[in-house]
């Protein structure tokens, strides 16, 4: 049972209250994200132009292949309950986080020269065998890549928690997000320039040579902000050991956030309104830099950098949402008017399309960006008055794996859309248009299922069926 006053029992027996995390201590666990943002913005920032534009790889293949690494997330659950039970030389989380991070970094670059092979023997011999099982070792890596970004996060996460007091979580929350957004920024505009010097029609020669470099520098990055983000904290700062009990409401299942996901007639309508949302935020992922190069015929350093936009738009976005517009019109109406704003700031990189202006379609994304935040921060805020606190760690744990969920569909219907596209269009901006134009579908989608979302009647009934299941499953 938790309370506000914890003391470390692991201390000999001693009774010491522990230190509380500093505003600087919090920000040196940040760059744990950072680097997180740097590896999401170089796999789906670079690899997907790579795959799709220089290696020819069809969209829905490669968006698949790409999507393993988000289908895997039921791997979260076995690394958290690990991490729980199982503690690494001494430690339960921080061993877990750098090993999961070493990993990463490893199997980054071991992906990426599995994906050469791949173009190599497309290239070379068409559709063959070879070249299927290539893409199917590819895809494996991909998995594995994506299970390794599992192994590190889901400890960090609950590390985070071991670390805190309830009243720090907020600070520690918005500082972690923020520098995942700036982490995606930063990794922008290091991409950019490590690429700069290749040009719209490079050789794959130049290209391979440009990305291995890539792909040993930011992993290396991403590590060394790994160790220095943890080290030393666990041992200072966690109360894992005087709040560790039996605890079944942390035991999450794939079978019980699915009964949780549908527990009542609200759950069932805000989680579908979620994943709605999150394929309306996401489906551009996989085909968004292909969009700046076929369309706009910016070089890869350039694409991998429209991320830098959408971020820096993504940042001002949650800043206006959380400080301005939920304070005054609620968190309902500013997920509503996000929702809105990110269909219509849709339809604006369609019309970009049309003027192939990079200049245009920066200033699409930096809309499309601060859309984002705001959609974001109203429906993350929102989402807490749909959890019940007996049950806070099962039903957010349940929200978050279904996201990840969500958030690979979206990839793989934003790669099938593009190649219908192209099918039904010569036309490039139309073809990519159709992606687009589903995002904003789904976002008018999301608006109406939030009309029909209760708080009132979550309240009344659904935290009594949320609380049924986990007896039921503790019984």
């Amino acid at each position: 049972m938790e309370t506000n006053d914890f003391s470390d029992s692991s201390l000999g027996g001693n009774s010491v209250r522990l230190p509380r995390l500093s505003i600087l201590t919090m920000v040196r666990l940040g760059l744990f994200q950072m680097g997180l943002g740097m590896m999401s913005v170089l796999v789906f920032g670079v690899l997907n132009r790579v795959l799709i534009r220089e290696l020819g790889v069809p969209a829905t293949i490669a968006t698949v292949i790409l999507a393993l690494t988000l289908f895997v997330a039921p791997a979260r659950i076995v690394f958290g309950q690990l991490s729980d039970s199982k503690p690494l030389w001494g430690m339960h989380r921080t061993n877990y986080v750098l090993i999961g991070a070493a990993s990463l970094a490893i199997l980054a670059y071991l992906t990426v020269q599995v994906m050469w092979q791949a173009g190599a023997s497309l290239q070379a011999t068409g559709w063959t065998i070879q070249t299927y099982s290539w893409l199917g070792f590819l895809a494996l890596m991909f998995g594995l890549y994506g299970i390794a970004v599992s192994a590190c996060s889901t400890p960090f996460a609950t590390l985070l928690v071991d670390v805190t007091e309830e009243e720090d979580r907020s600070k520690v929350i918005a500082i972690d997000w923020s520098m995942l957004i700036g982490g995606t920024i930063i990794g922008a505009i290091i991409i950019g320039v490590l690429l700069k010097r290749l040009s719209i029609d490079a050789s794959i020669e130049a290209i391979q040579a440009a990305v291995n470099r890539l792909f040993i520098i930011v992993p290396l990055i991403v590590l060394g902000l790994a160790w220095i983000a943890t080290w030393g904290v666990e041992r200072k700062y966690s109360r894992f050991a005087s709040r560790s009990v039996i605890n079944t409401e942390g035991k999450l299942s794939l079978g019980r956030a699915w009964r949780i996901l549908t527990a009542s007639r609200q759950t069932q309508l805000f989680f579908t309104f979620l994943v709605a949302m999150t394929l309306g935020l996401f489906m551009q992922d996989p085909v968004l830099e292909t969009y700046g190069g076929d369309v706009f015929k910016m070089p890869i350093g350039a694409t991998a950098s429209l991320n830098a936009f959408w971020g820096t738009g993504t940042v001002i976005g949650i800043m206006i949402a959380g400080f301005l517009m939920s304070p005054r019109i609620g968190k309902r109406r500013t997920a509503k008017w996000g929702c809105l704003l990110t269909a219509a700031s849709l339809i604006w990189v369609i019309l970009a399309g049309f003027t192939a202006n990079p200049k245009a379609l920066q200033l699409a994304l930096l809309i499309f960006g601060l859309a984002s935040g705001v959609t974001t921060t109203g429906a993350l805020t929102l989402m807490l008055d749909f959890t019940a606190a007996e049950t806070a760690g099962t039903f957010i744990g349940a929200w978050g794996l279904s996201q990840a969920l969500a958030k690979g569909l979206s990839t793989v219907i934003g790669g099938a859309a593009l190649d219908v596209g192209k099918r039904l269009s010569p036309n490039l901006v139309i073809a990519y248009g159709l992606v687009f134009t589903l995002q904003a579908c789904c976002m008018v989608l999301a608006v109406w299922l939030l009309s029909r979302v209760s708080v009132q009647e979550f309240r009344a009934n659904a935290k009594d069926a949320i609380a049924a299941v986990i007896q039921n499953d503790a019984d």
